[in-house]
């Protein structure tokens, strides 16, 4: 079989697969930049909310 033939099979499966990913396959760096900075803002946010709190 040539390298060609399972590149082919490969794609085939994979879209035969549909929504699912491979286990094996590491996340993305922009994803995991992308949860520690949401993060970053929601634990921002409560503080700014809790030193208001402490305002009123």
């Amino acid at each position: 079989m040539m390298i060609a033939d399972m590149n082919r099979l490969e794609q085939a499966a994979r879209v035969s697969m549909g929504g699912f990913q491979d286990a094996e396959a590491p996340p993305s760096p922009r994803a995991s930049h992308l949860s520690l900075r949401l993060g970053a803002v929601a634990l921002l946010a409560a503080l700014v909310l809790a030193a208001a709190w402490q305002l009123i």
